[in-house]
């Protein structure tokens, strides 16, 4: 049986849902992507607009995964991005700056650009803030700060001490911060919802409550659902932490990371000015940090910590809570109308993976929590690679990860393990 989507506030405030068929008999198309997350609609708006016939197949409902759960920031930020540096120094030599920086800021032209063609409802916005949680962190903060005002991001990012923060922000806690007009908050499930509804405007096919049993690998691979199959020139798999496909190949490379939002009731006017007056999108320096916006009818969206076990937590709302008061004391008892988990997908070393099973059978996965941009720009990575063009994708392809041996959940330990090491490692930052 299909499930239903989460009772999330994203679910609860969607624009329109969609109502997309089963996959039932036979179909063939040029490129068929497996998951309806971001990676899997971004690539097909990027092959449809060139003309090519393509399917989405989806076990559940467009976005039903963590791209339809998650916090909403689209920022400048790379979970791995001292270590994607220092690798692509050895694949592209001194352009390896250059393409990181890149990568950085390239999702939110795709993201803006698309949601002006289609008319997508969801919310974007403007602004937000990366806060220092300690007086320690403000050295590498600004040393960010600094980097960035020798290029043309500058003009959109603005340093700010703690008086100046405590003017945009309701809370004491953060000693200084990066304000950067240029990175944006939207609301996740309509961009993914809307994304796939130009891609099937432009001819794309898409299957919703279709879960992929197995890839048939050949010259023409067709992937096998119950009750239809799908043959294509070219397979993408891109369901990231949901999918257990080709696990022969994959596993051991990918874990499953619990994420927690909790949504409050409406706040009162007053409160919410008080609070989040510029309405920034706002997450601090820590290794395993907070992160907040203001939704479009004023709720608090809070989310913050990680359940790295693989495992959902038993109330993600009363683990949430103390992090969010201790943030905001002035909301201390305020009603949380919602609260969801939703699982990401996490990389020891924190660089997209990127490569291929066979000759014309690609996957694209692994944006440990930093998802929305990511997805967008690995998507036409994605659609470059399948029409011919490698290079970035080569690039990608050649980057040494980390492979937990024996069996996943052997991997989330560890990764539990090293995440605990770096919350003791976070006391003497």
């Amino acid at each position: 049986m299909p499930q239903q989507r989460c009772a999330s506030y994203y679910t609860a405030s969607l624009t329109e849902d969609s109502a997309y068929p089963r996959l039932e008999g036979d179909h063939r198309v040029d490129v068929a992507i497996i998951g309806g997350g971001f990676t899997g609609v971004a690539t097909a708006v990027e092959l449809a607009e060139r003309g090519y016939r393509v399917a989405i197949i989806e076990a559940e409902k467009i976005g039903w995964g963590a791209s339809g759960r998650n916090g909403g920031q689209v920022t400048g930020s790379l979970s791995g991005q001292e270590a994607m540096t220092k690798q692509m120094r050895n694949i592209v030599g001194g352009q390896a700056e250059e393409f990181v920086w890149n990568m950085r800021w390239k999702g939110h032209q795709i993201i803006k650009q698309r949601v002006e063609k289609y008319a997508i409802n969801c919310d974007l916005k403007h602004g937000h803030l990366q806060a220092a949680y300690k007086p320690s962190h403000i050295k590498e903060l600004r040393q960010d700060f600094d980097q960035s005002q020798q290029r043309a991001i500058g003009e959109h990012l603005h340093w700010l001490g703690a008086d100046k923060v405590r003017q945009v922000v309701g809370t004491e806690l953060y000693h200084g911060a990066i304000r950067n007009d240029y990175n944006m908050h939207l609301h996740p499930l309509n961009l993914c919802l809307g994304e796939a509804r130009a891609a099937a405007g432009l001819g794309a096919l898409i299957f919703e409550n279709s879960p992929i049993i197995d890839i048939e690998h050949g010259d023409t691979p067709t992937v096998a659902g119950t009750h239809g199959r799908v043959t294509a020139n070219s397979v993408i798999l891109a369901g990231n932490a949901y999918h257990r496909l080709e696990r022969k190949r994959l596993s051991g490379m990918l874990f499953p990371a619990a994420l927690g939002i909790v949504t409050t009731e409406p706040l009162e006017h007053d409160t919410a000015m008080a609070i989040n007056p510029d309405d920034l999108a706002v997450y601090d320096t820590r290794f395993i940090l907070d992160y907040y916006r203001m939704t479009a009818d004023k709720r608090l969206l809070f989310g913050g910590g990680a359940n790295y076990s693989g495992r959902n937590s038993d109330d993600i709302g009363n683990e949430i809570r103390p992090r969010l008061e201790h943030t905001f004391p002035q909301l201390k008892g305020v009603k949380l109308d919602f609260q969801w988990q939703g699982m990401a997908g996490i990389v020891i070393n924190r660089i997209p993976q990127l490569g291929k099973i066979s000759d014309n059978v690609y996957y694209a996965q692994g944006y440990s929590g930093h998802g929305i941009a990511t997805s967008h720009i690995v998507g036409e990575i994605m659609a470059n690679a399948v029409s011919g063009s490698l290079e970035k994708f080569d690039t990608f392809s050649k980057i040494k990860h980390i492979r937990i041996p024996l069996n996943d959940r052997l991997g989330n330990v560890l990764l539990a393990s090293g995440m605990w090491y770096y919350s003791l490692l976070e006391k003497l930052r």
